[in-house]
């Protein structure tokens, strides 16, 4: 009889502390060969911090790493030693060059050469080989800017599976993917499984899970809570046991919408390297309804919302705002017309990491909580802690970091403080609960629809087909800067009516 292979990775007892913060606390975890691993758990649950020790990104503190059945050195272990052991991470954040090829990123750190130059000439003809075994085909010479989000998904397993990778760590793998290319990456990794890889996924995504995964293993507060094989769970069960309560889709009424709040008409932008990234977009925003705009990221969405939130100067086209013409106003000048932004990017445009809870929680309103001698922190704590317990924001402490908050907590801090801004009528919400769990996302999505109810208009840009589905009365698919498709609360209903979304998205069916 053979001798069943030891597991993948072993990691016992590990502990991992940041400050006071304990984000790994005695976590035992087990992935078996050939499997693919789903973890699973709020932000900050501390999912990506025992994958980055796995991975040699961060150090243990204390506990045990086994991989393929060799103990490693918790002291000494590095992404070099983790690659040479057969394990590769894709990041959340791609980690290519866009200016270069796909086979000078597939190269980058382990140059291949001959008489000391660099030689390609058998690189191009593995990476081939390798996308037809997987079924991830790519064109070596094709730069990365070019390329689809999925595309560049793609390069990024490649690269892994090139090094040699036969553990695959994928950190939030299908956050900015269509639901075709979520489909065909799903299929990937049952591929790579079959062919002996093996596979963790970090993922919020729970139909996602069902889907792949072999076994799961959930984590709350540092710790492991569950871990089952994936045969007969349920996304409720797995809601409930991240977040350690009931997990419900939040109730939405049908949208009583009123007059126009937000008027764009024949918009044009460009994007920083002077192509246009918005072109001749017309639309009309009502209050009391939440409108989306789907698109995979990159087709203008990101400059459509910023051009509208004044961030970015259009070059044609005009902007109302409550009837007022907005086109050349500032930021500042938008908001006291009673506009809100929750920007895509929490943390470069939503956030100052180092500043605490409190000052953050006052952005925007600067002059208004201030007096003739400045800021009184008394009164700066007052307006954070109302804020604090309208948003849910845990830990409930002002005078914290706002770097010391969980993503999640970042994001519910930063709607909390858009929709608390006197005489709003607009709010443009850009992405609001990306990488961002399950509980948090039921919070942030039962504040935008009562205030929706309230009268709030509210344009909401998602690349979440799900998120569209739970907030939006009408939809809008962007594709290269443009609309190329407007689907109605009536058509939202029909049966196919979000493959059909999807495929506008992807640029077919038009």
């Amino acid at each position: 009889m053979t001798a069943a292979p030891p597991p993948a990775l072993e990691l016992r007892g590990i502990d991992r502390r940041f400050g006071a913060v304990p984000a790994n606390a005695g976590v035992d975890l087990t992935v078996a060969a050939g499997a693919v691993h789903a973890l699973i758990g709020e932000n900050g649950a501390g999912k990506s911090t025992l994958m980055k020790i796995a991975y040699g990104l961060v150090r243990a503190d204390a506990g045990t790493i086994r991989i393929k059945g060799q103990e490693v050195d918790r002291t000494r272990h590095s992404p070099r030693d983790a690659i040479a052991r057969g394990v590769g991470m894709v990041h959340q954040h791609f980690m290519l060059v866009p200016d270069l090829r796909v086979i000078d990123n597939l190269v980058l750190g382990r140059e291949p050469r001959r008489h000391g130059l660099l030689d390609l000439s058998g690189c191009a003809a593995e990476l081939t080989a390798l996308g037809e075994r997987y079924r991830l085909a790519v064109d070596p010479g094709a730069r990365i800017d070019t390329l689809s989000v999925g595309e560049q998904q793609r390069v990024e397993i490649l690269q892994v599976l090139w090094q040699g990778a036969d553990l695959l760590i994928l950190d939030e793998p299908t956050a900015v993917l269509t639901p075709g290319e979520v489909r065909a990456l799903l299929a990937t990794l049952r591929r790579l499984a079959a062919g002996g890889a093996t596979v963790v996924i970090i993922t919020h995504k729970l139909d996602e899970v069902l889907a792949v995964a072999d076994r799961v293993t959930v984590m709350r507060a540092g710790r492991v809570v569950a871990d089952r094989d994936a045969a007969g769970l349920d996304a409720e069960e797995l809601a409930r046991a991240m977040v350690g309560r009931p997990v419900a889709a939040v109730a939405r009424a049908p949208a009583v919408a009123g007059e126009a709040i937000l008027e764009v008409d024949d918009l044009w932008v460009t994007s920083q390297r002077g192509h246009p990234a918005v072109q001749a977009v017309s639309l009309a925003v009502r209050a009391g309804e939440v409108v989306g705009i789907a698109g995979v990221e990159g087709n203008g969405q990101t400059e459509l919302i910023e051009a509208i939130a004044g961030l970015r100067r259009p070059a044609r086209g005009r902007i109302r705002l409550g009837g007022a013409d907005v086109t050349r106003a500032g930021v500042r000048a938008r908001a006291a017309a009673g506009l809100a932004h929750v920007p895509e990017d929490r943390l470069g445009r939503g956030l100052v990491p180092a500043m605490s809870v409190a000052e953050n929680a006052m952005l925007g309103r600067q002059r208004e909580l201030a007096d003739r001698w400045g800021f009184d922190s008394a009164r700066l704590a007052a307006h954070a802690r109302r804020l604090i317990e309208a948003a849910d924001v845990r830990p409930a402490a002002p005078a914290a970091p706002a770097s010391a908050l969980s993503g999640g907590n970042q994001q519910k801090l930063i709607v909390g403080r858009e929709l608390d801004r006197p005489h709003l009528r607009l709010l443009l919400a850009a992405q609001p609960t990306r990488g961002v769990d399950v509980g948090a996302v039921e919070a942030i999505h039962r504040r935008i629809l009562a205030a929706r109810d309230a009268g709030l208009a509210v344009l909401l840009s998602s690349a979440e087909l799900s998120e569209l589905r739970a907030l939006a009365d009408r939809v809008l698919v962007m594709f290269r800067g443009r609309i190329v498709a407007a689907v109605d609360g009536a058509a939202l209903a029909a049966g196919d009516a979000w493959d059909r979304i999807g495929e506008h998205m992807a640029g077919v069916g038009r």
